[in-house]
């Protein structure tokens, strides 16, 4: 096996692409901006520089490991290299760190700290830009970027939209669109994965705090909020509990501290995202018209096929996303059965995702002109929120979600994950909770994490041809193959975001691959923990039907056409 010395210690490796990959197996965390394992290789930002027995500085992340090479870390030279370069990015960088929403997660600022910068030699001439708040869900401020071009990497290799780029030149260059627009006149679908990966604060989240808290503190509104999947795997990485746990009970009870009236559950919502998305599977397989289904669960995806492939519009489900269900739900009961105090229902969407605030605001999730969902706040923003009310979510006991949108099927649950929904549907259409069946359906190929899976299933006869896709750049390539006729499909799960929802826009970062894949391991766990596997066993599926739902599934439930029979 090859071995490489590295502060004069033997280090063995095997397939690491770099040299970089190697001196963080030895354990040694090499500071970073530009680096990350699923996009390409930059070297842009320097930091990760190391020195070789013969005196030669050398980028690590673009380094490949040979063997006999002798590497150190940390000699004087590299560390008065670091300690200028971030020195230097301080001098061009916004200032206001102590109001700055990242404050505390911010990776320029731990640099600077960790390599003892108490002073900056250098004045900063720079000249204060405009920040760009025209998105509903992200917000792009010049100011604070450090042109590690992170962002423009992702938006380009995972996205395939390339909204952001590098423009001008020399100390003039910015990542800005193309011809000066803003974000909301560009084809951006708000996924807010450029955010997740920035390492200061020049993308953030759109935050709707404010707006929440004035909701909260008003006495003529009862606020109501709802939980999405992926939150409840993700909310207590600020507060010290383990990766991926899910922290659902604590949360309820985190909120009500809060103030918030009522707390259910979106994936109720995901049970009848199953019902009717799986009725609608089987009525277009019946027909023959408009297959392949295109899943509707992922804003992002919708407005990506809305932009760039118009002409698959009519196969994407009408079913509306879980959020919109229990949203319109919610208001469509308070219609029904207003509160004996007269209270305005206001709805609250506690979301991992950042194009959900663009989707709330779309046409069709007006009932009757009301607006189904009032806010969304991201995972991040509910951290912010809980933290300012002094709330430590560590130390609550569990409390349960509120009745009667309280209960919801393993199946709910794993909509967070990237092939959830394929397996929800499968489950469905199996219509079997027994432990081997269930089984099958996870080992067949819908779990995982590459961009693209594929798995067929026999269906009464008939072979079905599913994908799964996660990451829009692949789901271009997917639709391509779709339009030439050389992939055939009868369903195609898509989702914007790498790994699923459990990475989406608006969850806590940094977003390390182990962090995703223990917030998958969570939803699954909760899966197997579920008394109920299928959404069709979920007794208030049947109540909702029987009930609130009765003669109005279409209004509530679907943008477009669709039956009422189930």
């Amino acid at each position: 096996m090859p071995v490489m010395m590295i502060n004069n210690r033997k280090v063995e490796f095997t397939n690491e692409k770099n040299i970089l990959a190697v001196i963080r197996k030895a354990g040694i965390d090499l500071p970073t901006f530009c680096y990350h394992s699923e996009l390409s290789t930059f070297g842009a930002c320097r930091m990760c520089v190391v020195e070789d027995d013969r005196g030669r500085i050398m980028t690590s992340c673009t380094e490949p490991p040979r063997d006999g090479m002798i590497i150190y870390t940390n000699t004087l030279r590299l560390q008065k290299h670091r300690r200028m370069i971030i020195e230097l990015l301080l001098a061009s960088h916004c200032s206001d760190c102590t109001t700055c929403v990242v404050n505390g997660d911010c990776t320029l600022q731990k640099l600077a700290k960790t390599l003892g910068i108490k002073d900056v030699r250098f004045e900063n001439n720079k000249k204060k830009l405009p920040i760009d708040k025209s998105s509903d869900s992200i917000v792009l401020d010049p100011n604070k970027c450090i042109l590690c071009g992170d962002c423009v990497r992702t938006c380009d290799e995972i996205q395939g939209v390339g909204i952001l780029d590098f423009a001008y030149r020399g100390s003039n260059v910015v990542v800005a669109p193309a011809f000066g627009k803003k974000l909301s006149e560009t084809q951006c679908v708000g996924c807010g994965q450029c955010r997740i990966v920035c390492p200061t604060g020049a993308i953030t989240v759109k935050y709707d705090v404010d707006k929440v808290w004035e909701a909260i503190g008003d006495p003529t509104k009862r606020v109501v909020a709802q939980i999405a999947p992926a939150v409840r795997v993700a909310i207590g990485d600020k507060f010290g509990i383990p990766k991926g746990q899910n922290c659902l009970g604590r949360l309820v009870a985190a909120l009500r501290r809060i103030g918030f009236d009522e707390v259910y559950d979106t994936n109720f919502g995901a049970d009848l995202t199953v019902m009717e998305e799986s009725q609608e599977f089987l009525e277009r397989l019946e027909s023959g018209e408009n297959l392949p289904l295109l899943t509707s669960c992922c804003p992002g995806w919708v407005k990506f096929c809305e932009n760039k492939y118009p002409e698959f519009r009519k196969n994407v489900s009408t079913c509306r996303s879980p959020m919109q269900m229990v949203g319109a739900i919610l208001k469509e009961e308070a219609r029904v059965n207003p509160p004996a105090d007269g209270r305005e229902t206001i709805v609250v969407a506690i979301m991992p995702c950042t194009a959900k605030k663009s989707e709330i605001k779309r046409p069709e999730h007006f009932t009757d002109g009301v607006q189904d969902v009032d806010y969304v706040v991201t995972t991040a923003e509910l951290t912010s929120m809980i933290q300012e009310a002094g709330v430590d979510l560590a130390t609550l006991e569990d409390e349960s979600l509120d009745m009667p949108f309280g209960i919801a099927s393993g199946s709910g649950a794993i909509f967070g994950a990237t092939g959830g929904v394929t397996e929800a549907v499968l489950r469905r259409l199996v219509n079997s909770s027994k432990a081997e069946d269930l089984e099958a359906i996870s080992f067949m190929g819908v779990r995982g994490t590459e961009g693209l899976r594929e798995c067929t299933v026999n269906y009464k006869g008939k072979e079905l041809h599913i994908a799964i896709v996660n990451g829009l750049r692949t789901a271009s390539e997917v639709l391509e193959k779709v339009k030439s006729g050389e992939s055939k499909y009868h369903f195609i799960e898509i989702m914007a975001c790498k790994r699923g929802c459990v990475a989406g826009g608006g969850q806590p970062f940094p977003v390390v691959l182990s962090t995703k894949d223990a917030r998958l391991e969570g939803l699954y766990k909760t899966d197997k923990r579920s008394l109920i596997k299928l959404s069709s066993e979920n007794p208030l599926i049947d109540k909702a039907y029987n009930g609130i739902l009765q003669g109005k599934v279409h209004k509530l439930l679907h943008n477009g056409h669709s039956h009422e029979n189930h």
